[in-house]
C-alpha cells in the first residue's frame, strides 16, 4: 500500500512498458477485482519520492492475461515511456469489500504476532506465493520466522488490535530459528 501524507493508496496494475503508438501501456494486473478497470475513469501513478499524481483513465482494456490503459495526455510512446515501472494506485477507501476472513495483504504488514500467549514478533512483509501467502515475521530476539498465512494457524486476526494470534503446528516456530530443529532421540 503507497501512502502519502494525503491518505492511503492500493497498488492495482504495475506499469510494464508501451503499447501501440498513440500513448497506451501495458500493465501487469495486481489487483484480484480485474473488473474494476471497466468502469475506472480516474486513478493515480506512483511517482518515487513525491505524492501520487492524479492522471485520467481514457480507456482500459484486457489484453494477453495484462491490462492496457489509455491515460489523458500521455499520446506518444516517449510518454508511455515515462511511466514504465510507474504502480496504478486507487485511493484507499475506493478498495473493493472483501468477504469475512479476507484481508488486503497490507493490512497485516505491523501486526503484532501472538504464539501461547507470549507476543513472538511482527508482520514485517507479507509473500504472495500464488498459493497460501507467507508472513515474516521480525521477532523480538531480531531472528525473523515464516508463518504460513493459513486459517488452521493464523487462528484470530483483529486488524483494529493490529494482532494476530497464531496456533502453528509442532515445531514450526523451532524450524525457523537458527539451526533448526534438532533431532529428538
Amino acid at each position: 500500500m503507497a501512502q502519502n501524507s494525503a491518505g492511503h493508496y492500493l497498488a492495482i496494475a504495475r506499469i510494464l512498458r508501451p503499447q501501440g503508438r498513440k500513448g497506451e501501456v501495458a500493465a501487469e494486473i495486481l489487483t484480484d477485482f480485474p473488473e474494476r478497470f471497466s468502469g475506472l475513469r480516474s486513478a493515480f501513478v506512483e511517482v518515487p519520492g513525491q505524492a501520487p499524481q492524479p492522471l485520467g483513465v481514457e480507456s482500459s482494456w484486457p489484453h494477453k492475461g495484462r491490462i492496457i490503459l489509455k491515460f489523458s495526455g500521455v499520446d506518444t510512446i516517449e510518454g508511455a515511456s515515462r511511466l514504465r515501472g510507474l504502480q496504478v494506485l486507487i485511493p484507499w477507501e475506493q478498495r473493493m469489500p472483501l468477504p469475512e476472513h479476507h484481508y488486503y495483504l497490507c493490512e497485516l504488514q505491523d501486526c503484532t504476532v501472538v504464539w501461547r500467549g507470549k507476543e513472538i514478533g511482527m508482520v514485517g512483509e507479507v509473500e504472495s506465493t500464488g498459493g497460501v501467502d507467507i508472513l515474516h515475521v521480525r521477532r523480538t530476539d531480531g531472528n525473523e520466522v515464516l508463518i504460513p498465512f493459513a486459517q488452521e494457524i493464523c487462528t484470530q486476526i483483529d486488524l483494529s488490535a493490529r494482532r494476530i494470534v497464531i496456533d502453528p503446528p509442532e515445531d514450526l516456530i523451532e524450524l525457523n530459528e537458527p539451526g533448526g530443529v534438532k533431532d529428538k532421540q
